[in-house]
């Protein structure tokens, strides 16, 4: 459920924006070709996932999208409690107007060929800085101005491109507006241990719920549900055999809620639970 929902426009549209969230929520996130987003996490969990991967930003921590197809996780530390994020919106239209006369080269070589979609961003003290500036925006309308907003847009994209990880998050700036296309089996191998819904995935591939299940069984003979369970229980059974972690960390990192939802599962297929499989491994 959102709370609050403040925005700063620029142009017309929104450029800033300030939204407080009841935890937990998921929610879709889609972003179409022309826009793109950084978003700074003030209070709470995010876990943003894309057609290709998962990326986790905490309190204090920030992370870049470019235009695709989302699903966003908000957490808190407490059962029940408030998720708190800024974000500054990146439009084509928007950018295309304030570089009208000098449009900065990493917005010119569009790559249709960047690994990544979004990345988590090494939040430095000048982008915290940044994002505290922003926050008085919201409050004291005296500081907003056309000027203003176009220097802050410009300020964060230069922060941007000097990050400590800035080969990443300049190849995602190339790309900010160039939607890489992602085959079917390609989302749903990058979620198999994501914990993300049925319905979720088929978001993330931009199908209807009833389409996707068709296009599932027509890629792999099996329903999602099964598929998914069977290929998350195989994952488990070889990092029980390879890995030293817990029980209780395989199961978080392969998309369980908990050991005792893995041990029933596990059970179903092995006949025996995680414990049991291997300590007859190391028996051997």
């Amino acid at each position: 459920m959102v709370l609050e929902y403040k925005t700063v426009d620029l142009f017309g549209k929104p450029l800033f924006t300030w939204v407080n969230i009841r935890t937990p929520a998921r929610i879709a996130a889609p972003m179409p070709d022309n826009e793109a987003c950084f978003t700074y996490v003030l209070e709470g969990e995010n876990i943003s996932y894309s057609e290709s991967e998962a990326v986790v930003a905490f309190q204090g921590q920030a992370m870049l999208s470019k235009c695709g197809h989302y699903v966003a996780k908000m957490l808190s530390k407490e059962k029940e409690a408030v998720f708190s994020s800024v974000t500054v919106h990146f439009r084509k239209e928007v950018l295309e107007i304030i570089y009208s006369h000098s449009f900065p080269s990493f917005l010119k070589n569009e790559s249709t060929s960047v690994k990544h979609t979004s990345a988590k961003v090494a939040t430095t003290s000048l982008i915290k800085k940044y994002f505290e500036g922003i926050l008085l925006l919201f409050t004291h309308n005296d500081l907003v101005s056309e000027e203003i907003l176009i220097l802050k847009l410009k300020e964060i994209i230069v922060l941007l491109l000097n990050t400590e990880n800035a080969p990443v998050i300049k190849d995602i700036m190339s790309s900010l507006f160039t939607k890489r296309s992602f085959k079917f089996k390609e989302v749903i191998e990058a979620h198999i241990c994501s914990g993300i819904s049925i319905s979720e995935l088929a978001q993330l591939t931009n199908k209807s719920l009833s389409a996707f299940k068709k296009e599932f069984y027509n890629v792999y003979q099996d329903t999602p549900g099964h598929y998914i369970m069977n290929r998350k229980l195989e994952k488990v059974a070889e990092l029980l055999l390879v890995s030293d972690n817990s029980v209780q960390d395989i199961a978080f990192d392969c998309g369980f809620k908990s050991t005792s939802h893995l041990s029933r599962s596990f059970k179903d297929k092995y006949h025996m639970t995680p414990s049991k499989y291997r300590n007859n491994l190391v028996l051997k």
